[in-house]
């Protein structure tokens, strides 16, 4: 069973004094979209009759999408605590549908759903566990971000270098009552680089996860006068922000990476995982790594991964295996970025893996390299357009959106001043 009914949403509605409820999705990029109704629409709402124009929403308008529906997820329901607490506003996350109610199959939370599904049907499930990064720049006396701080603070640095403390713990609070628990926050390396982690989720929730988090850290920092980035590069003198997804395997409630017999302790499952990853790797990071901006983090010297190897203890490599807090092996996947659309990063990640394991594939030892990670979003979209695999999971409907638009986005930057990247990402990520 869920954790709501439609009869007890609408008892929270009025017995809350809400007022205005949004309708959350994510275009097929993973930027977040919505519209507001009143609580008198709300019946309508549950029941998935609100519709929106597809034609105006990015990567539907290019696969022919007229009118479409959002249907909420009612386990997503929240009050948003930064809100009046008169007139209350709350949110749903939802699915797209046609008139007759039926998914839209290249929407990312549709995709990321059958991934799950087919891996439930062979006895499979997840969690997931991301730690999403995170910059605090100054604004501007118009209130536009900039990439200036005035912080020195380094890893673990603690206030009054730590200038963003307040700022984390006022997060920190927020999500907690939208429901999170939150596990540690920390300052990272760069100033005015931050980390906030959360207990780990399974399948969708996880993804949803990761959207309200960012709007939810972005909408907190503007609070305090601050703007929020998860720009992969804001500055080339620091370094970037990744979102590293750990994945914990099970089957019938066992962690099916974990053999303490084997060598380094890790199962034939968990190798074979980790080959499927590796396998599909160059065409996954045209969705991990998902803008121009993000090959600017990829770079040696900043502890980030540009070769195509996976390790027990290098975290330059894009895969590492760790034991979790609870002793479980995880797979760490390091190559992400905050600008990556959550519901494709799980959906690729799982289904790559899956593939190794039902395949039996090997992967090289552990620090053996095969070769360089894509170097520019151009590289990256080539590989992702001869992964047929990859274009099977998505479908290729998605597949031929995706890197066409991308690709616009590609050629559009090669013609551009050099300030593109600023202009048209530190607002959007």
């Amino acid at each position: 069973m869920g954790k709501y009914e439609k009869w007890k949403i609408l008892q929270i509605i009025e017995e809350e004094d809400v007022k205005f409820i949004r309708l959350q999705f994510v275009d097929l990029f993973g930027t977040i979209k919505n519209i507001a109704v009143t609580a008198g629409q709300m019946e309508k709402a549950l029941a998935g009759k609100c519709m929106i124009e597809g034609q105006r929403v990015h990567g539907m308008r290019e696969l022919g999408y007229g009118s479409l529906f959002l249907q909420p997820d009612i386990d997503t329901f929240s009050i948003l605590p930064w809100r009046p607490q008169q007139g209350k506003v709350a949110r749903f996350l939802c699915d797209l549908t046609d008139r007759e109610g039926r998914r839209i199959q290249e929407s990312p939370r549709q995709i990321l759903r059958n991934v799950l599904l087919k891996a439930e049907e062979e006895g499979y499930d997840f969690d997931i566990d991301p730690e999403c990064e995170f910059f605090l720049f100054e604004t501007d006396e118009e209130g536009n971000p900039t990439t200036y701080t005035r912080e020195k603070a380094n890893y673990l640095d603690v206030a009054p270098l730590d200038q963003g403390e307040n700022v984390r713990r006022d997060m920190i609070l927020t999500l907690e009552e939208m429901g999170f628990e939150i596990q540690s926050s920390h300052h990272e390396d760069a100033p005015a680089q931050h980390e906030v982690d959360f207990r780990q989720a399974k399948g969708i929730r996880a993804a949803d996860q990761i959207v309200t988090f960012r709007t939810t850290v972005r909408t907190i920092a503007q609070r305090h006068g601050l703007h929020a980035t998860f720009m992969p590069k804001p500055r080339t003198d620091l370094p970037g922000s990744s979102m590293a997804i750990h994945i914990t395997g099970f089957q019938d409630g066992k962690n099916i990476f974990a053999d303490e017999q084997a060598e380094n302790g890790l199962s034939q499952e968990a190798y074979s995982f980790i080959a499927g990853l590796l396998a599909h790797m160059n065409g996954m990071a045209a969705i991990a790594n998902p803008i121009i901006n993000s090959y600017k983090r990829l770079k040696s010297g900043f502890h980030a991964p540009t070769e195509l190897f996976w390790s027990l203890t290098d975290r330059e490599a894009p895969i590492r295996v760790t034991k979790g807090s609870e002793g479980q092996i995880r797979i760490e996947w390091l190559l992400p970025d905050g600008a990556a659309n959550p519901y494709m990063l799980i959906a690729f990640a799982v289904a790559a893996g899956l593939s190794g394991i039902s395949e039996k594939m090997v992967p090289l030892k552990a620090g053996e390299k095969a070769g360089a990670l894509p170097g520019t979003l151009k590289e990256a979209l080539q590989a992702f357009g001869q992964d047929t695999f990859l274009q099977k999971i998505c479908g290729n409907r998605y597949a031929d959106v995706y890197i066409r638009e991308k690709s616009k986005e590609w050629d559009l930057y090669t013609k551009e001043v050099t300030d593109w990247e600023l202009r048209e990402y530190l607002h959007r990520f």
